[in-house]
C-alpha cells in the first residue's frame, strides 16, 4: 500500500471562496464533479486531504502552507481571478513555494496554452499540424493567402471549446472578417485561423514524465449529423447534454483502427507531449484523415479527470481503476523525473 500523504486539493472558484472553505454543496454539482471524484478517491487511497479554493488572493495559498505544508499539492486549478492563463502562475506560486504538485509545470501550460506557439514548435519538430496564421488585435484581418476555406477562426488562449461555435468556421471572407473581429472584440484576444482538417477526431489520453502510457483512444462520433462542416468539437458539442443528444454526438473508443495506425498515432502523440513539456498527465487531440495522416488539433495539459470523463475512462479500458490513476498522478508529482 501507498503510504499515506498529506495531500492539498488546490482548485479554483468562480468569485471569493467562503471563508470558512466549505464547498460541500458545489461538490455534489455537475461542474464540480472532478474536484469531488478526485477527493473521493484520494480519501479511499487513506490519504490526509485538505481542500484550498482560490479566486484571486494568492495569500490564500501562501497561509495555507505555512500553516500546513501539504507533502505534495493535487493542482486543480485552470483558472486564476476569472483568466485561464494564469494557470500557470498558480503552479509558479507552487515552485517557488517549493511544494510537489500534481501535473504539467508552469513551462508546458505556457506552450499548450498559447495554440500559436505550440503549433510552431509541433511543426519545426515535423509533426503534422493544420496550416495556422495568429491574428493580432490591432492587425488588418485579411485571409493569410496561405490558407484555403474552410477555416476555424479560435481564440488563441483558451481551452474546452470555449469561443468555438458553428460560425467559427468560415468559407468566405466575410465571414473571416466578422469571427476575427467576434474575437478581437467580444472575446478580448487574439485569433488563431487555421484550416479545417476532414477526418476523425480522436482524443488520446497520456500519462507519465519521461516514461509514458498512452491510454485507449477516444473518438469524437457525430451519429445523427450529415454535414461534414458540423463536425467540429464547438463548446455546445462537448458540454452540452441537450445538444449531444439532439445530434447523436458521442464519445467513445475508437474502433476499426489497424496497428500499424495505432502505432503512428502513439509514436505522434507522445512525440508532441515531450515537445510541448507536459508531464503527470494530458491528452492531446488529432484528426486521422481518409489519407492516414495523423494531424495534432492541440495539447491539453492536467486533462479533465473526472471519473466519467474521457481519460479516466480511457485509464480503465486499459485496466488502470480511477484510484490507481488518482494516486500514480500523485507518484509523478512526487517524483522530480521529466520535471521543467
Amino acid at each position: 500500500m501507498a503510504r499515506r500523504l498529506d495531500i492539498l486539493v488546490l482548485f479554483d472558484t468562480a468569485g471569493t471562496p467562503p471563508e470558512d472553505q466549505d464547498f460541500s454543496k458545489e461538490l455534489k454539482t455537475e461542474d464540480w464533479k472532478s474536484e469531488a471524484h478526485v477527493i473521493k478517491a484520494l480519501n479511499e487511497l487513506g490519504h490526509h486531504v485538505r481542500l484550498l479554493g482560490v479566486y484571486d488572493d494568492v495569500s490564500l495559498i501562501t497561509r495555507e502552507v505555512l500553516r500546513h505544508r501539504p507533502d505534495i499539492v493535487f493542482n486543480l486549478t485552470e483558472h486564476f481571478h476569472g483568466d485561464s492563463t494564469y494557470d500557470r502562475n498558480v503552479v509558479g506560486l507552487l515552485e517557488l513555494l517549493q511544494l510537489p504538485y500534481t501535473g504539467t509545470s508552469p513551462a508546458g501550460l505556457v506552450l499548450c496554452k498559447n495554440k500559436g506557439i505550440s503549433k510552431e514548435i509541433l511543426t519545426y519538430h515535423r509533426i503534422k499540424t493544420p496550416a495556422f496564421g495568429v491574428i493580432h488585435r490591432g492587425q488588418r484581418v485579411p485571409k493569410p493567402r496561405r490558407l484555403k476555406y474552410p477555416i476555424l477562426v479560435k481564440p488563441l488562449r483558451e481551452e474546452a471549446s470555449y469561443g468555438i461555435s458553428q460560425n467559427s468556421l468560415v468559407d468566405n471572407d466575410q465571414d473571416f472578417t466578422d469571427r476575427v473581429h467576434f474575437v478581437h472584440h467580444s472575446m478580448d484576444q487574439d485569433a488563431i485561423v487555421e484550416e479545417f482538417v476532414e477526418g476523425r477526431e480522436l482524443y488520446v489520453s497520456i500519462l507519465g514524465n519521461r516514461r509514458l502510457q498512452v491510454f485507449p483512444y477516444r473518438e469524437l462520433v457525430f451519429s445523427r449529423q450529415e454535414d461534414e462542416t458540423h463536425k467540429i468539437a464547438t463548446f455546445k458539442v462537448k458540454w452540452d447534454a441537450k445538444y449531444r443528444k439532439k445530434w447523436g454526438i458521442q464519445n467513445r473508443f475508437a474502433t476499426g483502427l489497424s496497428d500499424e495506425i495505432v502505432s503512428k498515432i502513439e509514436r505522434v502523440c507522445k512525440k508532441a507531449y515531450r515537445h510541448l513539456y507536459m508531464r503527470g498527465y494530458g491528452r492531446i487531440d488529432v484528426r486521422l484523415t481518409p489519407q492516414g495522416e495523423v494531424v495534432v488539433l492541440e495539447a491539453n495539459p492536467n486533462a479533465f479527470i473526472a471519473r466519467d470523463e474521457d481519460f479516466a475512462l480511457s485509464a480503465e479500458k486499459a485496466g488502470v481503476s480511477y484510484n490507481r490513476l488518482i494516486q500514480r498522478v500523485l507518484n509523478l508529482g512526487l517524483s522530480n523525473d521529466g520535471a521543467r
